[in-house]
């Protein structure tokens, strides 16, 4: 039972769940600055995390629907591919079509039931949240086909969630928690891209037009990267400008170095898709990285790992520059 659990953990891409958990950590600790209610924040963050990982079952289900009607689908082809692991539990037969959908209702089921709690408990607002993100949920499958994926990121991660999880713990909305998702949301659009980069082949393969494969090339596509990255680290400042945070916010700087690695080691990609930077001591965590080297899939998650990664340290440094500011 406990290894079934685990093997639907790994399809639903569980790995990336940091990037809503620390999301979620930095409206958590504001609204309860703001006198929130903690029990409805944590309420909130398991709704989350099951929306998550059904969104990402529901992907991968439509994109194997997409690949078994194209005609010239190899399947024995697209299963050597090491770096493409979206779909491949479904067409290697480790699951059915009817166990993959019976786990998404699952998931999404979950996440409702908890979106219920909240909304018998917090009042109206959030079951405009709740919808708001059920759209996003549904319709990311097709836009990731019409080079809308980073935008329906950027709505999940940045007002559906900072707005959702605010109201559930003190029952009202603001402006302020919009101005305060806009780094994290940046930072969380920059795994996302980071993914469509190194997918840049097997998207225009697979019938996904994304943003990265609208340039001529990989290393074209980078220059959106720099301007994200960029952004992200910009967006601090606008924390502080409306007195929402001070200066304590800017130790998410300290993490500029991640990114810069970040970038030199997309453009290794973009120019050698087999190369694997050395791995360093600041690159932790890297889970499973001896099944990795076994399944030769080293290359593309050094990337994913690098990215989540840096996610992860600038959203802590944000939440522990926000914690300062209110105490102090």
């Amino acid at each position: 039972m406990l290894g079934k659990v685990i093997r639907v953990l790994e399809y639903s891409r569980y790995f990336s769940l940091p990037m809503t958990i620390l999301s979620w950590l930095i409206v958590f600790v504001y609204s309860t600055a703001c006198s929130g209610k903690i029990g409805y924040g944590i309420v909130s963050l398991i709704g989350i995390c099951f929306a998550h990982l059904g969104t990402n079952l529901l992907d991968d289900f439509f994109d194997y629907k997409y690949l078994m009607k194209k005609l010239d689908f190899d399947k024995k082809a697209y299963l050597e591919n090491s770096q493409k692991t979206k779909c491949r539990y479904i067409i290697s037969g480790l699951i059915t079509e009817q166990e993959i959908l019976g786990i998404i209702f699952l998931f999404f089921g979950l996440a409702l039931l908890c979106g219920l709690y909240l909304y018998l408990h917090c009042g109206i607002g959030i079951l405009y949240f709740t919808i708001a993100g059920a759209l996003v949920a549904l319709f990311y499958p097709l836009a990731s086909r019409i080079c809308l994926s980073e935008i329906m990121v950027a709505l999940a991660y940045g007002p559906v969630l900072f707005g959702g999880v605010y109201y559930a713990m003190t029952g009202a909305y603001s402006r302020e928690i919009f101005i305060l998702a806009i780094p994290s949301m940046i930072m969380t659009v920059v795994l996302l891209y980071i993914h469509t980069v190194m997918d840049y082949e097997f998207d225009l393969h697979e019938g996904h037009n994304t943003i990265a494969n609208r340039f001529d090339s990989q290393l074209d596509s980078l220059i959106v990267l720099k301007g994200l990255l960029i952004a992200a680290y910009a967006a601090v400042i606008f924390i502080c400008i409306p007195d929402i945070a001070d200066w304590q916010v800017f130790l998410c700087f300290l993490t500029i170095p991640l990114a810069v690695d970040l970038y030199k080691s997309l453009a290794m990609f973009s120019e050698n898709p087999e190369t694997v930077p050395e791995k360093k001591w600041y690159h932790f965590p890297m889970e499973n990285w001896k099944v990795l080297e076994e399944r030769n899939e080293t290359s593309f998650m050094m990337r994913m790992y690098q990215s989540r990664n840096l996610m992860i340290y600038f959203s802590l440094f944000l939440t522990i520059g926000i914690l300062l500011s209110l105490l102090i």
